[in-house]
């Protein structure tokens, strides 16, 4: 079985998305390097492991990186709009600036709960870094806090999508690029 068989085609390749995600930890960089504190970066698990990896290795600022896990989709291909944390933070993160890492933002249901999230535990400000963003599918109207910022890496097309950490099912995620799942591998 070739996990390339299962692709109907490829979106972004792994030199495109290495290239975008050096502009954004550049970017992120530029906009912290004269911060009192270095931002708090969060990554959400599991789908933005290779993302947030990448994106940390790359930003230029003594940072430091916790992780939680909320779910929405389950094993299907659509967000089931209640989304629930299932891992919460071990760093504390009142008074700091947190960075969200997101590997898609849908719906925004997600987005908009781990935010809503942050603010309760006392975040100063959160921005969302999120690798795709899924416009055509959003339902709610993301709402950054204080000073926060969406950094984003591809606007991505009304596909269901795998690779780069993104997953069907919790398959396909080791795949180096991001590429349209062929319809017969989840319906």
């Amino acid at each position: 079985m070739s996990l390339d068989s299962h692709i109907e085609r490829v979106l972004w390749t792994q030199d495109q998305i290495l290239e975008r995600v050096t502009q954004i930890a550049s970017q992120i960089t530029h906009d912290f390097k004269a911060a009192p504190d270095p931002p708090l970066i969060v990554g959400v698990a599991t789908g933005a492991f290779l993302f947030l990896a990448d994106l940390v290795r790359r930003i230029q600022l003594p940072i430091a990186v916790d992780l939680v896990r909320a779910q929405s989709y389950g094993s299907g291909t659509l967000s089931n709009g209640a989304p629930t944390i299932s891992l919460d933070l071990k760093l504390d993160v009142k008074g700091k600036h947190v960075i969200l890492v997101e590997d898609i933002v849908d719906t925004g249901c997600t987005l908009s709960c781990l935010i809503a999230h942050l603010e309760s535990k006392g975040a100063s400000s959160v921005s969302v870094c999120s690798f795709l963003d899924k416009p055509a599918r959003r339902k709610v109207h993301i709402e950054l806090v204080g000073d926060g910022k969406f950094y984003k890496g591809f606007e991505c097309p009304d596909y269901f999508v795998v690779g780069y950490g993104m997953d069907f099912a919790e398959l396909y995620r080791n795949l180096p690029y991001v590429g349209v799942l062929k319809p017969e591998h989840y319906k």
